[in-house]
This record gives C-alpha cells, structure tokens and sequence, in this order.
C-alpha cells in the first residue's frame, strides 16, 4: 500500500544572524552563561535555557566559583544518562580568560565508570569522604545514594541536576522527593538546569513552595538562534500519513540533508513492531547497500544519483555493532568534519544531550509521550554550524482512520501533534512584552515601528533591538503587582502556556466543540491552570498572569502566518511581526483584552487540520471527541442503541452522531455511550 502524506500545523521563523549569542566576554562566557554567573551567589538557582546554548559551560563557572569564594566543600553534577556526563569532561576554561580551569578526575566521572549504577553508590560515598572536589553521576546513581546516605550527608555541598524536567513534584518521583528533602534542610546549593521547564504529563515539576524558592535564569530560543552566526531559519512541521510510513519516507526524508530519524517505539501504533526490518527498510528506499565501513560500523549506501550515503544504525540491539557506531559517533577527532556521517537513525538515543553540530533535520516518526522530548529532539537540529543557514524539524503522525479500531487512540496523537505545534510556535516566537494602553500612550523611544511608523489609532507596536522583545499595548490589561507575577509574566509565559496546551479537556474543546464559547477556554481553563501553577499569588496578580499569558498565546498565533512570511534577517522579521499584530487589530482599530479573551487560540489549527485530512476522517475524530462528552444512564443508553438499529433497519446505515438532525444526532450519541461503556469494562478485566 503507497502511503500519501499530508501537512498539518507548521511553522517557519527566520532569525538574525548576527553571532552575538556565540560572542564571549572577557572571561569567555557567550551571553547565557554571563547571565547565569551573575546569580552564581544564589543558594538555589534554576537555568532555563535551550539545546546548544552552553548550559554545561555555565555550571562550571558558577561551580567553581562556589567551591572557591562561597565555602562549599564539594560540587556533584546529576545527569540523566551516561553519555551526557562527557558535556562535564575537563575544560581548559583559563585558555579563555577564566581563573580557573574546570577538572574532574576520572574516577569520579562515575558515568564512564563500568558496573551498575547500585554498586557506584560506593564511590559516591567514598567521594563525600575525600578532599576532592567535583564528581559526575547519573540520576539513578544520586537516587540510590541520597536513600543509603540521606540528605545531611551532602551538606555544604553543590548539587548541580541538568536536565530537570526529569524531576516531578509528584509524590512517586523519587528525585522530586529529594530535592524538596533538600530544601526543607537548607543545608545544601541546588543548580537546576533545562532545557524546557514542563513535562510531558504536565505534572509540575517542583511544588508551588519549593520552586518560589528558586532564582530564574532564563535564556530564551528566539534569543539564542537570533543570535547565531550561520543559522537563519527553523522550520517545524507536522505531517500525517497512512499506510506504512516506511513505504514513503523519502517524501519528507531529502538525502542531501544532513538528518536525525527517530522511528517509533515498539509499542506504539505507529511502529511495524520489528524495527531492525523498519531500519532496513528504509535503507533500503535509500539506494543500494554497499556494505558497512570497517572502521566506524556506519553503513554505506550509495544513492540512484551515485553519491554514497553514511549511515549510524542505533537502532541494532547487538551491543559490540551499537557500541562502535555510537563510539564512532562521539570521536572528538570527528567532531568538526561534516561529511563523517550523513544520516542517525535511532529508536531511544541521540536525543537530550546528543551533540551533532552538522544536523539539518530533525526527523521523527511517531508522536512522542513528551512536548519536553520534542523540544530536545528539535534541540538537535539547531546548533549552529558553518555553511548550515536553515534547519527543520518534521514530526510524521498516523492519520486517524475512520475505518481503524483504535481510532481513539489515533484521535489522542492528534490532539497532542496539535497541541505540541501550538507550543513550539510559542517558544520559537521573539518574546512579547506588554503593557496596558491609556489615552496619553506615545511612540515609545528607541523602537521601530515598521513600515508607516507609529500610529496612535492602531495598536501601539513596537520593537526593541537591545533587548529582542516586542512591546505590544493592550486596552483593559492588568499589570501585575507584585515582583513574583511580573517575573512571572515575563519569564515563565511559555510554561503556563505548556500546560494549558497539553490540558486535554483544553484541547479537544478548542478543537471539536462548534459550541463552544471561547472565554470557557482562555478564562475558566486558563484562569485554573494559572491558579494551581500559583497558589500563593494573590487574585488580581493570577488574572494579570492570565491575561498575559492568553495574550501571548493568540498573538503567536495570529501574527505567525505574516511573520513566517518576512525576509531574511531581523529587520524583515520586525516588520513582519508588526504588520501581523496590525493585521489582527485592525478590525476593531485598537487591540483590547476582551477581543483577545473572545478569540479561540485553536481556531487556526483547527483549519489547516481541515485542509489536511478527508472529511470522513475529521467527522471521526469529532464524533470521538462528542462522543466523551455524552452524558446518559446506561438505561438511556441502551434505549437510544435499540431504536439506532431501527434507525439502521429503515436507512441502511446507523445513525451519525455529526447528524444536523438532533434526534439522529441523539441516538448515534447512545450507540456511541454503549462502546465507551464496553471498551472501559473491557480494559477494567485486563
């Protein structure tokens, strides 16, 4: 069967350009990791930064000064899986105007360590006895080791934990529960670094008390690739399909692009459930087997266009051939030659952490359990490399079938391939500042305009080039009263909007509800998220969160269309950006919050979808999506079901619960209670 392929939701921003977030300052700190060292004195601190924006490198500085100038005996780092606790191998950071060089002696970087992460629990505690001073460990090591030696033995110590999004302040998170141990202790410096602040479950990551403790560093993603010296433009997109996606991959897979294909996990609709046969598949759609290079374990195929293409297979469980290709992989010899390999293809590996400065594309088949994972897969797309001017991600979805069983399960992937791209268009967006608008508003000094300059009858607009935000008046918004609300408004917008993205009440209402009204969505839905994020903000600072938050939200999505439009460079992108936010004002000639509030944010995603899929197939998932919300007594239920087979008996056909006929729309909505009812009965028994 030939599979076809279909774009959804998308989005391409250009940036910049210019090199200043690789510029470093006299100590050889690029703009995020002096940023971060100025809060080095901060007992509990929390880096929110991107993929690729030296997050490792800021530690050691903050470390060093630590166990230098502020008394604490010892630094122990805590990653996620061996291979990222190479990003703390020994720095020479002195070479760059540093005081200190950053050194780790091997046996303490128990990532390299042989043995299991139980019996290098030893050397955790041989470490705290010792004199010396840094030591690396996965989170599973810290875990075994805080349980065997409990907290008061790491005080007066750093403990330094990338990757945070790893921990949850769910009860059944064991580091969570350490680290708020930790905190009610006070004994001990807490460094948490990551690269996006929310999980995939939108469980929060630290309880409301614990993470008010903390001090945020944030760097964003539209700073950090405006700032690059070579990439210019990152394009994100979603792409349904139907039939084997293997069939068809070269559709949205370009050989001559330097890419990283994640196929789906075993266990997931999406996968054929033999993945070493998908792999060859696909190499097989590639060209013609050559054979495997000797020296890397890459495998070699040449195209029908002649060119020989090197491949890493990390997908093959045999440990001696994935072992070579991943050593082959992080030779540092290799680092800066972009022709070593050509295309990864891996199921778990090279993502967090992974560093392929020559990635083009960033390819993954199958919706992913994780916004957070998607946002560190896109991460491996977007370092910056000479000669690569342009970078995309491409997420391939299953189309939902209306003719398939597990049509549910399908309608969910939707959902999240949806809600996932209504966030990425977020944290990619240049980040907005607003402020209410009054009757004695001005043109603001120092800002560009754009095309026309400043008009008092629109939407006061405007561009700051030192500080990359877009200040934007808005009639009726709140302003936050306290520091805690405006910090917030001005540095965590993407994590609330995180939530209320990956809210699936949210997503199926704004998606599938025509009855919906939407102040349901950006009020009541928001306006709880908001208040369970932060309990402790007083009322009227939780409505200014909110309204900013909502404001963010539909202004990304409103502007993104124009701003995707605009020329290359920051002055194209400014002037874009501008004339979109016009755009959407220019109806009611000023831009106010009750306008914003009456807007559904998922109504642009809602289109394009239509575009997207057939009719049978959109009726289906909004048939599911009604479906849940039915409201009957088995009784009813069971009386609408038999009069549906009358129905069926007369018509031929059972009655559709899209049906404009509301008591044909009534019995459909019981046949369709009655299999809800038998399929949760059906999973209760096992």
């Amino acid at each position: 069967m030939t599979s076809e392929v279909k774009m959804v939701p998308s989005v391409s921003v250009s940036y910049a350009g210019n090199g200043s977030s690789a510029k470093a300052n006299e100590f050889g700190m690029r703009p995020m990791q002096e940023r971060a060292y100025e809060k080095r004195g901060e007992q509990y601190l929390l880096i929110k930064s991107p993929p690729a924006s030296g997050k490792s490198r800021a530690l050691m500085f903050i470390a060093l000064d630590k166990l230098q100038n502020q008394g604490l005996k010892q630094a122990i780092i805590v990653v996620p899986e061996k291979s990222i606790g190479a990003s703390f191998n020994d720095e020479p950071l002195t070479k760059y105007g540093f005081w200190a060089d950053w050194t780790v002696q091997p046996k303490w970087n128990l990532c390299n360590a042989p043995g299991e992460d139980g019996g290098k629990v030893n050397s955790v505690g041989a470490f705290l006895q010792s004199e010396d001073k840094v030591l690396v460990c996965t989170h599973a090591t810290f875990r075994f080791a805080v349980e065997r030696f409990g907290v008061e033995a790491f005080d007066e110590r750093l403990i330094a934990v990338d990757e945070f999004h790893h921990v949850s302040a769910n009860p059944d998170n064991k580091l969570g529960s350490h680290l708020g141990e930790f905190m009610a202790r006070d004994r001990a410096h807490i460094v948490a670094m990551t690269g996006s602040y929310f999980r995939g479950d939108a469980a929060a990551v630290l309880a409301p008390q614990d993470e008010a403790k903390f001090q945020t560093v944030t760097y964003t993603y539209y700073e950090q690739l405006n700032g690059y010296e070579h990439l210019k433009k990152l394009d994100i997109g979603y792409f349904f399909y139907s039939g084997p996606y293997s069939d068809d991959i070269l559709k949205v897979l370009d050989p001559r692009e330097k890419t990283i294909l994640h196929i789906p996990n075993v266990n997931s609709r999406e996968s054929t459930k033999d993945k070493i046969r998908e792999v060859e598949h696909i190499i097989e759609e590639l060209g013609d087997w050559q054979g495997i290079d000797p020296a890397t374990g890459f495998q070699l195929v040449k195209t029908p266009e002649g060119r020989v293409l090197r491949i890493a297979d990390l997908v093959d469980d045999d440990p001696a051939k994935r072992d070579r290709v991943s050593a082959a992989l992080k030779d540092p010899a290799q680092k800066n030659n972009r022709d070593h390999v050509d295309i990864i293809i891996a199921l778990g590996m090279a993502k967090e952490g992974f560093d392929w400065i020559w990635c083009e594309h960033a390819l993954t088949v199958g919706y992913r359990s994780s916004l957070t994972e998607i946002v560190q897969i896109i991460g491996r797309a977007t370092r910056d490399a000479p000669g690569k001017t342009r970078a995309r991600f491409t997420n391939l979805i299953a189309e939902p079938d209306a003719s398939e069983q597990a049509v549910t399960e399908a309608v969910n992937d939707t959902l999240k391939a949806i809600a996932a791209s209504l966030l990425m268009e977020q944290v990619l967006a240049p980040r907005f500042e607003f402020k209410p608008k009054s009757t004695s508003s001005g043109p603001t000094p120092g800002f560009d305009y754009g095309e026309g300059g400043y008009d008092p009858k629109k939407c006061n607009v405007g561009f700051n080039e030192e500080t990359g935000k877009f200040q934007i008046e808005i009639k009726g918004l709140k302003e936050p009263k306290s520091e805690e609300a405006g910090r917030i408004c001005q540095q965590d917008l993407n994590e609330v909007i995180a939530a209320f993205v990956q809210d699936k009440t949210t997503v199926e209402r704004g998606l599938f509800d025509p009855e919906l009204v939407p102040e349901e969505l950006t009020q009541v839905r928001m306006g709880k998220i908001i208040k369970d994020r932060y309990p402790d903000l007083a009322e009227e600072d939780q409505e200014a969160v909110r309204q900013h938050a909502v404001a963010a939200l539909n202004l990304t999505q409103k502007a993104k269309e124009v701003a995707s439009g605009g020329g290359e460079g920051e002055k194209g992108l400014n002037t874009a950006f501008i004339q979109g936010v016009r755009q959407f004002a220019m109806d009611v000639r000023e831009l106010d919050i009750d306008l914003i509030d009456r807007i559904n944010p998922f109504g642009e995603a809602y289109a394009i979808l239509a575009k997207t899929m057939s009719e049978e197939s959109l009726k289906q998932v909004q048939a599911i999506i009604t479906a849940k919300n039915v409201k009957l007594t088995p009784e009813e239920a069971r009386d609408l079901a038999k009069r549906a087979l009358k129905f069926k008996q007369e018509r031929g056909r059972l009655p559709l619960i899209t049906s404009a006929d509301a008591w044909e729309k009534r019995m459909a909505e019981g046949v369709a209670f009655l299999a809800r009812m038998k399929a949760e009965a059906a999973a209760a028994h096992g």
